[in-house]
């Protein structure tokens, strides 16, 4: 099984930066832009009729919020949301998963020689530990 992830490390304060930058930027470009796009168009159809009154850019965004939530309720694609908390696994399905588990791990290199480093550095750790006991005993 190879899975392709990519993952985004961020670092110190510039990553933050960076991070906080690209979020911004992803906001306005979605939310921002096209909200002011639909408060000049609002404006525009105003200007024309003269009981509707202008709004601004905030009005301009919940105008786009829904737009944007009529088209997802509206198309034939449905998608469903499920909001509801888990129940827990009973002790046969855990012992499946864990099988199961066992089971494609037996099949990645890497995997098994990563399980195979921790488990020869806990045997020293613990071996390690019997050896202080023991010096401990001894100095007693």
């Amino acid at each position: 099984m190879k899975h392709n992830m990519n993952v985004i490390e961020i670092r110190g304060i510039r990553g933050i930066i960076i991070a906080g930058c690209a979020i911004c930027c992803l906001a306005v470009g979605f939310i921002g832009f096209p909200g002011w796009i639909m408060m000049h168009i609002w404006n525009f159809g105003a200007s024309y009729a003269l009981t509707v009154p202008s709004i601004g850019i905030i009005q301009g965004i919940l105008l786009w919020g829904i737009i944007i939530a009529s088209y997802l309720i509206f198309k034939k694609d449905k998608f469903i949301v499920c909001v509801k908390t888990p129940k827990g696994l009973s002790e046969d399905e855990l012992k499946s998963v864990f099988a199961d588990l066992k089971e494609s791990t037996k099949q990645d290199i890497v995997l098994q020689s990563m399980l195979k480093a921790r488990e020869t550095e806990l045997k020293l750790k613990a071996e390690k530990t019997d050896e202080v006991k023991s010096e401990e005993t001894e100095k007693l």
